[in-house]
C-alpha cells in the first residue's frame, strides 16, 4: 500500500488521551492492578429506572426501524418543549436535530457552517474535540486563554481581540470541561453583543447545564434575546444528566436552515441515531426532577471532597468548579528534571500509584491534571491517599 495512501484530513488527527489512558488502565486491571481512575467523563449511576423501561417498551412495541434522520417527531418535540420549559429557547421541532451524541451535533453544526479558511474561537482549557473538529471542517482553531485567577471565566476583551475578517464562530463550553467554570448573564451578555457585532455563529455546548452546585443557575446564551437566538446553535444531549453516555443520544436546537443543513448531512453520514435510544430520550426529558437532582447533589459531595483532598496534597492547588465533574490540579510545584511535564507526571501516576488522570495540556492547559469525581466517595478518597503518597517518592 502507498505510504500517502490515506486522507491528510486523518494524518491530523490524534487519539483521544483520555480514551487512551483509560484503555491503559483496563490494561493494567486485566493484568491483575488494582486500577483506579479518576479519568473518566462519565457519571458512574446507572441509567434511571424509567428511562430503561421505555427502551424496553420500544422494542417489544416494534420501534426498531428506520427514523427520519432529525430524529423521532416525539423527541424532537420534547426537545423543543424542554427547551422552552427550562431554558427559555423557542424554537420549533423543526429547529431540532437528534444526533448520535453531543458530540456528533458539535460536528455537524461545524460542517454546517465552518468553509475551509474560517477561523472559530475557542477558550482555553478547552474540550480537545472541538479543535479537531474544527480542523475536520477545514477552519483554524483560535485559542483565547481564560486564567485561573479569573476562576477559568474568559476576558470578553480578549474575545474580541482574537476575532479577524476570517472568523466565522465562537465555542461556548458553560459549564466546562475540564475546568468546571461557569460564566455569569452579564458575561453571556456581552459576549452575545460581541458576536452581534463582528456577525459571528455561536456553538453553545450544554451539556453539563444540569450539574451545577453552590446554587448556581446557568443561562442559556439562546435566550438572551431574539438577535441572539438567530445566530446560536445551543447544543446538548443526554449522557451527563441522565447517566446515558452509552446510549449516544444528543441533539442541537439552531435557525431552522441550520437545523436543515445538519439533517441533510445527516443523510449522507448516519441517518438516524438508535431509534430505541430516542424513543429512552423522550422519557429522560420528562424524567421526574428529584431522580436528576440526587445525581447532581451527590456529584456536589464528591466534589467538595475532591477539592479538599487535592488542597491537601503538597505542591497541588486548584479553583473551585461551579459544575461538570471535573477538577483541574494545578501541579506545575510538582514537576522535576526527571518529571518534567504534566503528561509524563500522569503517565508516572498510572505506573506508580496506579491511578488514571488526565494530563491538561490536551485541554491547552499545561502543568494540570484533570481529575474526575465522577465516581465513588471511597475511591475518591483511595485514589488520592495513593497520590499523595506516590508523591512523596517522585523522582528528581
Amino acid at each position: 500500500m502507498p505510504t500517502d495512501a490515506l486522507a491528510l484530513r486523518t494524518q491530523a488527527l490524534k487519539a483521544s488521551p483520555t480514551l487512551a489512558i483509560t484503555a491503559k488502565a483496563k490494561k493494567l486491571r486485566a493484568e491483575g492492578h488494582n486500577v483506579l481512575s479518576l479519568a473518566a467523563g462519565e457519571p458512574d449511576f446507572n441509567t434511571p429506572e424509567p428511562i430503561c423501561e421505555a427502551a424496553v417498551k420500544a422494542m417489544t412495541d416494534g420501534l426498531t426501524k428506520y427514523t427520519p434522520s432529525a430524529g423521532l417527531p416525539s423527541l424532537r418535540e420534547a426537545v423543543s418543549e424542554k427547551l422552552a420549559r427550562e431554558n427559555g429557547i423557542r424554537v420549533p421541532p423543526e429547529g431540532v436535530v437528534v444526533t448520535c451524541g453531543a458530540k456528533h451535533a458539535v460536528f455537524g453544526s461545524l460542517m454546517a457552517l465552518i468553509d475551509p479558511g474560517d477561523e472559530v474561537i475557542v477558550f482555553a482549557p478547552y474540550w480537545m474535540t472541538y479543535l479537531d473538529q474544527i480542523v475536520l471542517a477545514g477552519g483554524f482553531p483560535v485559542i483565547v486563554e481564560a486564567k485561573p485567577q479569573d476562576g477559568f471565566a474568559p476576558s470578553v476583551q480578549a474575545f474580541e481581540q482574537a476575532i479577524t475578517p476570517r472568523t466565522k464562530a465562537v465555542i461556548l463550553n458553560f459549564p466546562c470541561n475540564p475546568t468546571g467554570a461557569a460564566v455569569t448573564r452579564e458575561w453571556l451578555g456581552q459576549a452575545a453583543a460581541i458576536a452581534a457585532r463582528h456577525d459571528l455563529w455561536v456553538l453553545s455546548d450544554e451539556i453539563y447545564e444540569k450539574l451545577v452546585y453552590d446554587g448556581y443557575e446557568p443561562v442559556s446564551v439562546a435566550s438572551l434575546s431574539e438577535e441572539t437566538a438567530s445566530r446560536t446553535i445551543t447544543i446538548n444531549g443526554c449522557s451527563k444528566t441522565y447517566a446515558m453516555t452509552g446510549w449516544r443520544i444528543g441533539y442541537l436546537a439552531a435557525p431552522t436552515r441550520v437545523a436543515q443543513a445538519v439533517s441533510n448531512l445527516q443523510d449522507q453520514v448516519t441517518s438516524n441515531a438508535t431509534s430505541i435510544a430516542q424513543a429512552a430520550a423522550v422519557a429522560a426529558l420528562l424524567l421526574p426532577a428529584h431522580i436528576v437532582e440526587s445525581m447532581r447533589a451527590e456529584f456536589e459531595i464528591r466534589r467538595d471532597l475532591m477539592v479538599g483532598l487535592v488542597r491537601d496534597v503538597p505542591g497541588m492547588s486548584c479553583t473551585l468548579p461551579q459544575g461538570a465533574f471535573y477538577v483541574l490540579a494545578n501541579v506545575k510545584q510538582l514537576l522535576t528534571p526527571a518529571i518534567d511535564d504534566d503528561c509524563r507526571l500522569a503517565t508516572w501516576l498510572l505506573e506508580k500509584a496506579q491511578v488514571a488522570t488526565v494530563p491538561g495540556s490536551v485541554f491547552g492547559a499545561p502543568g494540570t491534571l484533570r481529575l474526575s469525581f465522577a465516581c465513588s466517595q471511597e475511591q475518591i478518597r483511595d485514589a488520592m491517599a495513593r497520590i499523595r503518597e506516590a508523591l512523596c517518592n517522585l523522582p528528581h
